[in-house]
């Protein structure tokens, strides 16, 4: 009776099966790791979601739980666990279905909604790589090579001053940049690679760094390719555009590579023309070793060259001594170019804890030749300007992140270490003309500038509420020698800076997320003003709210709406083109946005962003405390078909409002409406499609300044609107071929 006793007391010990962490891979039919993927457990109710290359872990299962996996975009699975060994689990692809989309389940609702922007309406140029950020306006207005003047929640960005940009990790901002502080050329960029955009707005994220004021966006290459393609399109204004996309290993286990080449050429509607070219490169290698551990290597170069016909004052239109696309001086243009190399090493340490670093090198080459006042200030020679600088890049970032449950609670953990070092040799702004003579150096000198970044992010979730605290350390050295002082001298500031930031999400049902987030930000100041100011107002700060909601009141609506409030210490920026400062003192900003995502069949989607501001100057009297340029209301949206028997396309429009050009609003920006639309068929292995932009002809400003200038003809100087004129009706047509 003894040994019976023992001998079922032994069956049933070696029977029961205890919980514990199971780990596996999502990948789809390709083999390729899907991230973000949601993993359920259906009895216990634990859940976890994929990192970047495809890997779980999940606590509390068990032999015969039952485990529900999807994403986006892919049919849903579910799964009986019949053994506890390393689980690999393929998703089969198929068309979105937003009615599918649980809010609870998301990791990232904004990288998901951008999945679904860049699915239903791909993009082929950088401009609309930027546009898919909901509320970011751009106006580009040097010949199609300089960076574009960015807009976003009230601000007047000028290239990336309050906006930190970044691609695979690596920094596309510019530091202490000849032309602007937070200088930032995306063009090396090529549409077609692109496979997630990443963004948020206000400083509330303490992985992001210097510029994240108005908000960060965070681009992501695609690791592989479905198939290679060669593409062509040619249009107006002797406009062509041809990329190639290769894959070099194709069917190769746990290894991915491909190249990419973009050539892009426009004269532009200008009367003088634009004679813009750009040549992108762009190869990027992957291997997953046997553990999952991911190691990428990227490699770009970027060139780019034009002509422009510069800003022209209203008042010589209005004569009609020019058109709209004329000039007063069009030997304005510049070339550029810039090489990257990016190495990234993706661990899983153990089951709770993850490593991921990477390094980074560019090599930067600017040059720019601009004329904003023509004649004011040289009435013989005239005042173009130029800006020119040699540039070399180092970097490094490592993030760590780790989760565990304290008690029921669970907890995560982020840390990370940042280093960047610029070097910038032979800054320059001076006088010339006509693109061959220098008449004057107004500044010369030798730049080196280092940041060193700590952060730390934790989140706590108790059931559907999850607070994440988190805290952001910046160390700085600024140094300058300036080559127009006879005798040599290193001016030099440091500067530490703590931003602290606290955000706060409740998943009140499956289908409504509420969030409250702030934190301080801050934007860097050029290392020229820094040091000449004696280190005063480095680093201005930001602080900011957001109140918001992401909400699913239908099965295929998606709204997202949030109350914000941003509060900036001090605009205190270097003018590149006048090698001054402009301090323009504390500011607040606050506002609406507004926006939603609706499915109304397998086929068709609409979409729409809205923004509503106010943006006001607080030193300034009431009246006179307008902040030039700042957007008080935006609207973009539009209606796309996908896959319509073989047919893809949709019609978009953009609205920015009349805006304040200075700072009493006696001279106003006047706002537009723009409508594209583009039309694709596709059959066999060939795409056929026509893009029109501006499809109504409007005659619009693409950017707009108040400016004081005067003429080669005339005595006294006029302050009124100076504009590059937006782009007429515009049609190209396109041809795509998959092999």
């Amino acid at each position: 009776m003894k040994n019976l006793i023992l001998v079922v007391l032994f069956l049933s010990f070696a029977f029961t099966v205890t919980a514990q962490n199971i780990k596996g891979l999502v990948a789809n039919e390709l083999n390729q790791p899907l991230e973000a993927a949601y993993v359920y457990n259906l009895n216990s109710e634990s859940h976890a979601h994929t990192s970047e290359n495809g890997m779980f872990v999940i606590t509390d299962t068990k032999v015969g739980d039952s485990l529900k996996i999807g994403l986006l975009g892919y049919k849903t699975k579910t799964i009986i666990l019949e053994t506890t060994e390393f689980q690999n689990i393929i998703l089969e692809e198929k068309a979105f279905q937003l009615d599918e989309m649980v809010i609870e389940e998301e990791l990232n609702t904004v990288s998901t909604i951008s999945r679904l922007d860049l699915k239903v309406t791909p993009v082929n140029s950088s401009q609309e790589v930027l546009r898919k950020v909901p509320g970011l306006f751009i106006g580009q207005h040097a010949g199609g090579g300089k960076a574009e003047q960015i807009f976003l929640r009230g601000f007047d960005i000028d290239h990336g001053t309050d906006v930190s940009i970044s691609v695979d990790g690596m920094p596309v901002n510019m530091v202490s940049h000849a032309h602007g502080q937070g200088y930032s050329d995306l063009h090396f960029l090529i549409p077609e690679t692109v496979n997630k955009i990443d963004f948020g707005k206000g400083g509330y994220y303490a992985q992001e760094d210097d510029f994240n004021t108005a908000g960060y966006v965070d681009f992501s290459t695609r690791d592989y390719l479905e198939n290679s393609s060669i593409s062509f399109s040619a249009g107006q204004f002797n406009t062509l555009r041809t990329v190639g996309l290769f894959d070099l290993m194709e069917n190769t286990k746990n290894q991915n590579a491909y190249m990419a080449i973009e050539y892009l050429a426009t004269d532009g509607p200008f009367e003088s023309p634009q004679n813009f070219n750009r040549l992108n490169m762009f190869g990027k290698y992957v291997m997953f070793s046997p553990e999952n551990d991911k190691l990428t290597l990227t490699a770009s170069h970027f060139t780019s060259r034009w002509d422009a016909s510069g800003q022209i004052p209203q008042r010589e239109v209005d004569n009609r001594n020019i058109s709209r696309f004329g000039a007063i001086d069009d030997t304005e243009g510049g070339e550029t170019e810039r090489t990257n190399f990016n190495v990234t090493f993706d661990k899983y340490i153990n089951d709770n804890t993850s490593i991921s670093t990477d390094a980074f090198y560019s090599r930067y080459a600017f040059e720019l030749y601009s004329n904003f006042t023509f004649f004011l200030e040289d009435p013989v020679n005239g005042d173009q300007i130029k800006q020119k600088e040699d540039r070399n890049i180092f970097g490094a970032n490592s993030t760590l992140k780790y989760a565990t449950f304290l008690g029921d609670t669970e907890f995560n953990l982020t840390t990370g270490l940042g280093f960047r070092h610029d070097i910038v040799n032979d800054i320059e702004l001076s006088h010339t003309l006509n693109r061959t003579e220098t008449l004057e150096y107004i500044q010369l000198g030798d730049i080196n500038q280092t940041n060193i970044d700590a952060f730390a992010k934790a989140e706590f979730e108790f059931g559907k509420f999850k607070i994440a605290p988190a805290l952001r350390l910046d160390y700085f050295k600024f140094m300058y020698n300036d080559q127009l002082q006879t005798a040599y001298e290193t001016q030099s500031e440091t500067k530490t800076i703590l931003s602290p930031k606290l955000n706060f999400y409740l998943n009140a049902k499956d289908n409504l997320q509420l969030y409250l987030k702030s934190g301080l930000g801050f934007h860097s100041n050029d290392t020229r003003v820094v040091v000449a100011n004696g280190g005063e107002d480095i680093l201005p700060r930001s602080y900011g709210a957001d109140l918001g909601t992401v909400w699913k009141p239908f099965p295929k609506l998606v709204v997202n709406s949030a109350l914000w409030y941003l509060f900036l210490e001090q605009e205190f920026v270097y003018v590149g083109d006048a090698g001054i400062v402009e301090p323009s003192g504390k500011t607040r900003r606050y506002g609406l946005d507004l926006g939603l995502r609706y499915q109304a069949n397998d086929w068709l989607f609409l979409d729409a962003d809205a923004t509503v501001t106010e943006a006001r100057s607080i030193d300034d009297p009431d009246g006179e405390n307008y902040i030039p340029l700042a957007p008080d209301f935006t609207l973009t949206g539009g209606l796309s078909v996908d896959d319509l028997d073989n047919f893809s396309g949709g019609i978009r429009f953009r609205y920015l409002d009349d805006r304040p050009a200075n700072e009493d609003n006696s001279i106003v920006a006047e706002g537009y409406f723009i409508t594209d639309l583009n039309i694709n068929y596709e059959f066999n292995d060939i795409t056929l499609g026509v893009a029109v932009e501006n499809l109504f002809d409007v005659a619009w400003n693409e950017t707009q300044f108040a400016t004081e200038s005067r003429l080669q003809n005339e005595t006294q100087s006029v302050e009124e609107i100076h504009f590059t004129p937006g782009t007429p009706f515009f049609i190209k047509g396109m041809v795509t071929y998959k092999f």
